[in-house]
């Protein structure tokens, strides 16, 4: 059973940079699955992202929103989202985007659907029993 909260006001305003940075990039109906994304830091400030598509994989827009975060200084970061395009809303992260927020931000929560509406969970409960990568682990 995930450890519900629910959304606070900080919460919502990040879900509506999420959802404009998707609808002022999207690809449109016809184009490509688009997602956009934001993380809000310790210190109030937040980072929006979208995905590059592309048919050898590419970054998905969470993953490009921690980047942002990172390369503007934020280290410590709280909250993540990620939003659809074309009116798709509010969207749970991948496994493999799971991984990566276990392992480098294990404390972040994030914001997905659930049968009882939106509201954020810690990255770990997304991901239970997950490895534990750390860039000084021996292989």
């Amino acid at each position: 059973m995930l450890d519900l909260l629910p959304l606070t006001a900080a919460d919502h305003e990040l879900i509506e940079l999420a959802r404009r940075t998707v609808d002022a990039n999207t690809d449109g109906p016809d184009g490509v699955y688009t997602m956009g994304a934001a993380v809000r830091a310790a210190d109030g400030r937040m980072f929006a992202g979208i995905n590059l598509y592309h048919f050898l994989g590419g970054p998905c827009a969470e993953l490009v929103a921690l980047g942002r975060a990172r390369a503007e200084g934020a280290r410590e970061l709280t909250t993540i989202v990620a939003v659809g395009n074309e009116g798709r809303g509010v969207c749970g992260p991948c496994g493999r985007d799971r991984q990566i927020l276990v392992d480098y931000h294990p404390d972040i929560r994030v914001i997905l659907p659930t049968d009882n509406g939106l509201g954020s969970v810690v990255a770990t409960d997304l991901l239970p029993g997950a490895y534990r990568w750390t860039p000084t682990a021996e292989s």
